[in-house]
């Protein structure tokens, strides 16, 4: 499909507001919409029309718990809003904040969750896979924790309220995973920590993303380009960890762009399974190459 067959497209569109681009669908009744007219369920958002029918529907005992407890079965979701970028920023932040507590006792957190490719590979004495992940969790400063985590933040208010809440989530770590992968094949003895690789996985998506909408890309491009040569030429961070995320999120977003559709969903799933194998089976290549 061609970015302008896409941005023709009525389904890739709010139903209600046909200028805003989504990619969340109504659970019930599969209509594309955006986050002003979500409404979160049990299971994903429903739209408004769908969330009346649901009400009329309630049986008198239902009717009577939410008079009892204050509340209805859903809760809306406000344009904008992305709690789980809230819980990601939070508890990262908050992790931070534990570190430098533990560090008084002469305990640091970076000791068991930094990304340390020597110890995912039991031939050289340790087998500590949860490394992939939670080295998105750990920051070595003040001000790397804060700007990393004020662009996960902005970025997060775009594409979570696009993407839907798991999608963004499956964006987040496999961008994270792909940065280890990168890191363990080109930088394999060095600590990493940051939330940076997710960062630039994000950038990587909301490019792809944009592209397919037909979208003017260039200042977003601009941004990502600057943060690639600055961590080339700057001392201390890992340009192989913010290319792994670009190149792991870039894929994400591609699988997400092409498996638009809600019969499509099955694919998707596929898909981001091929990517996740792709990166693992890249991960194992530096206990090969570096025994």
């Amino acid at each position: 499909m061609t970015t302008t067959d896409f941005s023709r497209n009525p389904e890739n569109f709010c139903y209600r507001h046909p200028d805003r681009m989504s990619f969340a669908l109504c659970q019930r009744c599969q209509r594309t919409i955006c986050p002003e007219c979500q409404t979160q369920g049990a299971v994903g958002v429903i739209c408004p029309e769908c969330l009346r029918d649901q009400q009329k529907s309630r049986t008198p005992a239902q009717k009577r718990a939410e008079r009892r407890w204050g509340r209805g079965g859903a809760v809306a979701v406000r344009a904008g809003s992305a709690p789980l970028t809230n819980w990601i920023v939070g508890i990262t932040g908050g992790m931070f904040l534990l570190d430098l507590l533990l560090q008084q006792f002469g305990v640091s957190l970076a000791q068991w969750l930094a990304f340390f490719a020597p110890r995912l590979y039991p031939q050289f004495g340790a087998f500590e896979p949860w490394r992939v992940v939670t080295w998105l969790l750990v920051h070595s400063s003040f001000i790397h924790v804060g700007l990393n985590l004020l662009s996960v933040w902005m970025l997060g208010r775009l594409l979570e309220p696009m993407l839907g809440r798991w999608r963004f989530l499956a964006l987040y770590l496999i961008s994270g995973l792909g940065g280890a992968a990168v890191a363990a094949l080109l930088a394999f003895t060095t600590p990493v920590v940051g939330a940076s690789a997710a960062l630039f996985g994000m950038l990587g998506a909301l490019v792809v993303i944009g592209r397919r909408l037909g979208g003017d890309v260039r200042g977003i491009l601009i941004i990502l380009g600057i943060n690639l040569v600055v961590g080339f030429f700057l001392g201390g961070i890992s340009w192989q960890a913010h290319v792994g995320g670009l190149l792991a999120g870039t894929a994400v977003g591609l699988v997400f762009s092409v498996t638009r559709r809600a019969d499509q969903s099955r694919r998707q799933l596929v898909l981001l399974g091929v990517v996740v194998v792709a990166l693992i089976a890249l991960l194992a290549v530096p206990g090969f190459l570096y025994a």
